[in-house]
């Protein structure tokens, strides 16, 4: 089965390479299916089965998020954008546009505000699938250990005080109500001005969503021999004053200094938990002798967990002069 999953990974895949060169005419079920060698109605109703909604709402969905960010972050015409996301005319993407968010293009221009976008799908996920590294290691082992000083700005997240791990929060999570991943997600990717946002999607560069571990007495003990709260979010400038969505957290960062433990660009399928054991060791391992720092786990600090695989793997970790 686990086939047929990765199979409409490689759809899901498709759809947004195709809606970002803006190629409509491959953009359709028959198109898609014939490269996978099905027919397009046992794709369409497979796609159901494990995307969880129709190909077609699925495609909507996603062409409406790519336009919303055009509106919000381009001065091009809201013509030109309809007509480059497949819409006939103004009026039709207007009307599909303000039913799906609830303002107009023109008004949300004016004023952006956190509204939920249709995330890309990750239907397949060898790791979650419980399957093993596929090869050998092929990634430069070396891991770059260095300090950093990170100016002072604001967390916007949520928190999960149970959790234990990336899977684990998003299940607790999905129990509560507009705290699910797509919600969340599809909220913090709407947000302009995110600091680690270079204006990527989850296939193409960073969309500026972390997870970081809050130190924090009511936290559960985590393996690092400290008390921590798991959350998610985005880091926004110190004076950002836009709109926030009312289920988040926000949280004043103080300029301070990290310790960074990084590795380079890697094969997620091939190397995932190869690297990370690579990064858990050296952080377990690392000697602060001679540094002039230690690790800080004074309440409310905050360690950055970056993943990205096409660009890096990285710990930011809080650290205090002794």
């Amino acid at each position: 089965m686990y086939e047929w999953y990765k199979q409409i990974q490689e759809i899901v895949d498709e759809i947004d390479q195709c809606i970002r060169n803006h190629q409509d005419e491959a953009l359709t079920l028959r198109f898609l299916s014939d490269k996978l060698g099905y027919s397009a109605y046992h794709t369409t109703r497979k796609f159901k089965e494990i995307a969880g909604m129709q190909f077609r709402e699925y495609l909507r969905l996603r062409k409406l998020a790519f336009a919303l960010k055009e509106v919000r972050d381009s001065e091009k015409s809201f013509l030109d954008i309809a007509f480059d996301y497949g819409f006939s005319s103004h009026e039709a993407f207007t009307r599909a546009f303000k039913k799906l968010y609830g303002v107009t293009p023109k008004d949300y221009r004016k004023t952006p505000k956190p509204v939920v976008l249709r995330t890309k799908i990750h239907p397949f996920d060898r790791y979650l699938f419980g399957l093993n590294e596929i090869g050998m290691m092929k990634s430069d082992d070396a891991i770059k250990i260095y300090f950093v000083t990170i100016p002072a700005h604001k967390f916007l997240h949520i928190k999960n005080y149970e959790s234990n791990g990336y899977w684990d929060f998003w299940q607790k999570q999905s129990l509560i109500p507009g705290q699910d991943c797509d919600t969340i997600c599809g909220l913090l990717d709407s947000i302009k001005g995110k600091l680690d946002d270079d204006g990527g999607s989850e296939s193409n560069g960073s969309s500026g969503q972390i997870m970081a571990y809050m130190n924090d007495p009511n936290g559960r003990l985590c393996d690092w021999g400290f008390l921590r709260t798991e959350c998610y979010g985005v880091r926004l400038p110190y004076n950002y004053c836009g709109a926030l969505p009312s289920q988040m957290l926000l949280a004043d960062i103080p300029d301070a200094k990290y310790i960074v433990f990084e590795h380079g660009p890697f094969d997620y399928e091939q190397e995932n938990r190869s690297v990370e054991k690579m990064i858990e060791h050296a952080m377990a391992t690392f000697d602060y002798t001679g540094t002039g720092y230690c690790f800080d786990s004074s309440p409310g600090r905050l360690t950055y967990f970056y993943f990205n695989p096409k660009q890096c793997f990285k710990y930011v970790r809080p650290v205090r002069k002794i």
